[in-house]
């Protein structure tokens, strides 16, 4: 989950929540006095207090003496944004519903789909992901019959002229070869 802070004429700035760390976390919950499940679904509802304390211990990494008081942002200057693999995730959980539910067709998903890339931090990805479920399944091509393998034919050693005899025990030579004769 990205939060995207776009501050009053400047330019948006992308702060990815997955990239903290449980101190900073822990900090996070002291400050705002929420648990971090109740962060977590804060982020999903674009809840305010949630959003800044995140993006307050992401940037003390770079301004260790920011104090939060001093990061007040606007209302509007902070909105949330999922990353890919939560656009996936949620794609994919869509196509879920359709192949669990005959009734549900692959046109109303689309249509359930065309609100997602609005909420996403990279949207030309998510519409390109949401044309190829509008086309549906690839038909897969028929299968080619394996080709027949040969064996390799046996390759001489580097100092004889010819394939040499395996005399392993596995080796039909030594199975059915006579034993020696002892000379003691």
């Amino acid at each position: 989950m990205f939060i995207v802070y776009t501050p009053a004429g400047g330019e948006p700035e992308h702060y990815d929540a997955t990239t903290l760390r449980v101190s900073e976390v822990s900090i996070v919950q002291r400050t705002i006095d929420q648990k971090w499940g109740e962060i977590k679904e804060g982020l999903r509802v674009e809840d305010l207090d949630a959003m800044r304390g995140i993006v307050w211990v992401i940037k003390k990494r770079s301004q260790p003496t920011l104090r939060f008081g001093e990061f007040d942002p606007g209302v509007t200057e902070m909105v949330t944004r999922l990353d890919n693999d939560e656009a996936r995730a949620w794609i994919d959980n869509t196509l879920q519903i359709m192949d669990e539910d005959p009734e549900v067709s692959r046109e109303s998903v689309v249509a359930a789909m065309r609100e997602l890339p609005a909420a996403c931090i990279d949207p030309e990805w998510v519409e390109a992901q949401i044309a190829a479920v509008a086309e549906g399944p690839k038909e897969e091509p028929e299968p080619l019959a394996p080709a027949e393998e040969t064996p390799p034919p046996p390759q001489p050693s580097p100092t004889s002229a010819s394939p040499e005899t395996s005399t392993s025990a596995s080796s039909p030579t030594f199975s059915t070869s006579a034993p020696e004769m002892s000379t003691t």
